[in-house]
């Protein structure tokens, strides 16, 4: 393909795939500019020598100017057909991943379908569709112990530029609560619809997770849609986190009460709250105590993580007056 022919094909191709002539052009200046360094080893970078590339957008001429003076090579038509070739398709390869991740950029917080297309050391390199994302480690459930074509959904959770300015990372997630947040919104239309609403979560990713929920209808109790009828929706969130606890909660404004049903499957007695430190002292009953704090502090944490309170838990029965 001739030079002028490079550009008759240039304008067509950028106005196909979104790119600007002016930006191949400019690449391509600089890609002439080292094809010509590179056949003349004695310019020394940094030298005082300045190589420019002029290309004539009307005929596709191309002229190598060394210190303003014409030192185009004979037959240096061939080495630009050649570079041009080459620069476009970097360019329309460019695009495309661009105009990939600009799509992917608009589902982050959603999930997606992926199947595991390879492991690399502890990073998980899944298929989504038109491109491959990245299941970090620090991404992953720890409980869960990944192999090649095995199926998952995932959350995208962010689109980054690569360090090497390659094109873009899908960064994907199961273990970010917001994947939590938009199971229950596929198993629940009454959430999507915008009548309940998750107003906190608190997770421990592949043990347990606390969620707590309100509804702008009375009529409707926000922890029973979400649960579902026999328990069909919430069984369906903890299928997909592969036996992941999940404790559903009606959120109140009223702390107290917010903080007592935090922390079941425990009853509790009281709730007496600090302000100036937003800190809640409970009392239970001394059989509910273990039950409150749950293993290893799992349940306080998770409560006190949900509430936004810090979580004292007293195993005494208040005193009667």
């Amino acid at each position: 393909m001739a030079i002028t022919e490079f550009m008759s094909a240039l304008n067509q191709v950028a106005s196909e795939r979104n790119i600007t002539p002016k930006d191949v052009l400019d690449t391509l200046k600089v890609a002439l500019v080292a094809a010509y360094v590179k056949d003349n080893p004695d310019i020394e970078e940094g030298s005082d020598h300045k190589v420019e590339a002029e290309i004539d957008s009307e005929t596709g001429e191309v002229k190598i100017l060394r210190n303003k003076k014409d030192v185009t090579p004979a037959g240096f038509g061939r080495i630009a057909s050649q570079t041009a070739k080459q620069v476009i398709l970097q360019k329309i390869r460019e695009a495309e991943k661009e105009s990939i991740a600009d799509e992917y950029r608009d589902l982050i917080g959603t999930i997606v379908q992926g199947y595991i297309f390879r492991i690399d050391k502890d990073t998980v390199i899944m298929d989504v569709g038109k491109t491959q994302g990245i299941l970090p480690v620090f991404e992953q459930i720890p409980s869960e112990r990944y192999m090649v074509n095995q199926k998952y959904k995932v959350l995208i959770k962010d689109v980054s530029d690569t360090e090497d300015s390659s094109g873009s990372n899908i960064i994907l997630s199961r273990k970010d609560a917001g994947f939590i947040e938009e199971l229950f919104r596929q198993e629940v239309p009454e959430i999507s619809q915008g009548i309940v609403k998750i107003e906190s979560i608190a997770r421990e990713a592949g043990q347990r997770t606390k969620i707590a929920v309100s509804s702008k209808e009375e009529k409707i109790d926000p922890s029973g849609a979400c649960i579902g009828q026999r328990g069909v929706r919430v069984q369906a969130v903890t299928d997909e986190l592969n036996g992941e606890k999940i404790d559903i909660i009606n959120y109140s404004h009223d702390a107290d009460k917010f903080i007592a049903a935090s922390l079941a499957p425990a009853h509790v007695l009281d709730v007496v709250l600090n302000e100036s430190d937003k800190s809640a002292k409970i009392i239970v009953a001394e059989d509910q105590l273990s039950l409150a704090i749950g293993n290893k502090g799992q349940n306080a944490r998770l409560a006190a993580k949900l509430t936004g309170w810090k979580i004292n838990i007293d195993g005494n029965e208040p005193e009667k007056e």
